[in-house]
């Protein structure tokens, strides 16, 4: 192997031997550098070397980009690696791989923190309008509309108030708010500024906004910006309060008041409403979306969307049956609105049957409990008016072994109707029973 002085002409000359696929210009001095020119012309500097008696090359670089001083540099380098006994070809590797794992590590790290950037400026509006999107179709139509209610901006028009514009939702004040902000303090602040304005509108705020907190928690994309139930702070429930027991309902010297002031309302989609509400104990949203489809009319059934258990049947009882067959088929909803759908805003005509009647705070709901109530002066079966309202069996002998056919419930509800009818002073004899069965 002949050995020369690597110079700048020597190698600009250097070609490969004609008939060879690579030819080899060994260093005088530095033994271990040459430089290899290939049949096509390419040039480079190379290292070869012995390692534990087995040969090892490695090229160094082209002479374009190394200088002579350089390649004999990187020469001795790489033979005092392997005088320690490594295989340079693998430290180089090595330091390869390590400069890939610390660019991965940096690109995940950017990745992350840029995740982070945007998980952390998520807001309770956004993430609120998902949460409700995911959930609805567990959710009731009252649910459903009340998480919007909630959190609705206000400054909407109103025509049937003297407010000009509708009130921001309880939760107004926290939507801009980010999640990984809403901590037990902020809660308990916000507590305390709803419960001095709209106590009960604030407890169901909080106890949404405790489910919602819990629904990100559990959820894989937000888990990370809520790591605890901020909302499940006890301070913030002690501000809050708990509800009063609401007592308001219909007793019976009032009936032919109210009655004969429902009666007498211009609406009558809205009279018939009031008048059905009070006389099934269904919840008011089950009655406002009635479907002419749930109406049984050959075993004088009455199907409610029920909230509890999906659905229940109860009878369709003479007077209320008879309300029914008169109001126009506008649409699939019995208790049809002018503008489409069904009614949706019955508390104001019932603030207005009520002034008129001379009865002070009676609500929706408090008509469905008058229903209970009035049932106690006929001595019925608790079992059968639980029911008909829909509300969960209490004890293992109502879940487990009494089932009540239509005609049995029939026969309690119809002399509930009857009573409450005879208190209001309404005449529904048979010769309008007649009429009614006719109209059907």
């Amino acid at each position: 192997m002949s050995r020369v002085k690597l110079t700048a002409g020597r190698i600009e000359a250097f070609r490969c031997e004609d008939g060879r696929s690579q030819s080899f210009l060994w260093h005088a001095t530095v033994h271990q550098l040459a430089l290899r020119a290939t049949s096509t012309g390419a040039k480079a500097f190379i290292f070869q070397s012995t390692l534990v008696g087995k040969t090892i090359r490695m090229t160094i670089g082209s002479p374009m980009a190394w200088t002579i001083e350089q390649a004999e540099g990187e020469a001795r380098r790489l033979q005092t690696i392997v005088d320690s006994g490594k295989d340079p070809r693998q430290v180089k590797q090595d330091e390869i791989d390590a400069l890939k794992a610390t660019a991965a590590h940096k690109a995940a790290a950017e990745t992350a923190a840029k995740h982070a950037a945007a998980r952390d400026a998520l807001t309770l509006k956004t993430v609120w309008e998902l949460y409700i999107a995911d959930r609805a179709p567990h959710w009731g139509e009252r649910h459903h509309s009340d998480h919007f209610k909630l959190i609705k901006e206000g400054g909407e028009p109103r025509t049937r108030s003297k407010k000009k514009v509708t009130e921001p939702g309880p939760l107004a004040s926290l939507a801009d708010l980010r999640l990984v902000d809403l901590v037990p303090e902020r809660i308990e602040a916000w507590a305390k500024s709803e419960a001095a304005k709209r106590p009960t509108s604030a407890r169901l705020a909080h106890r949404m906004l405790k489910a919602f907190l819990n629904w990100c928690i559990e959820h894989p994309a937000y888990g990370s910006a809520v790591s605890a139930n901020a909302a499940s702070s006890k301070r913030a429930r002690e501000v809050l309060g708990k509800p009063g027991v609401k007592r308001d309902s219909l007793q019976r010297d009032q009936l032919a008041a109210w009655f004969a002031a429902v009666r007498s309302l211009g609406n009558p989609v809205m009279a018939a409403y009031l008048q059905t509400l009070l006389l099934t104990g269904a919840r008011p949203g089950e009655i406002r979306s009635m479907r002419w489809e749930d109406l049984n009319l050959r075993w004088k059934g009455l199907i409610i969307r029920d909230k509890v258990e999906g659905e229940r049947e109860i009878p369709l009882t003479p007077y209320v049956a008879n309300l029914l067959a008169v109001l126009p088929r506008r649409n699939p909803w019995v208790f049809s609105s002018t503008k489409g759908g069904h009614i949706t805003s019955p508390n104001y005509q019932l603030n207005s049957v009520c002034a008129v009647a001379g009865i002070e705070g009676l609500t929706l709901h408090g008509l469905r409990r008058s229903f209970k109530s009035l049932s106690e002066w006929l001595d019925l079966p608790a079992g059968v008016i639980a029911q008909i309202q829909g509300h969960k069996p209490s004890a293992t002998v109502e879940k487990h072994y009494t089932n009540r056919p239509l005609d049995l419930l029939r026969i309690h509800h119809e002399k509930l109707e009857n009573w409450i009818l005879s208190q209001a002073n309404i005449d529904f004899g048979p010769e309008v029973r007649e009429l009614q069965a006719l109209a059907l």
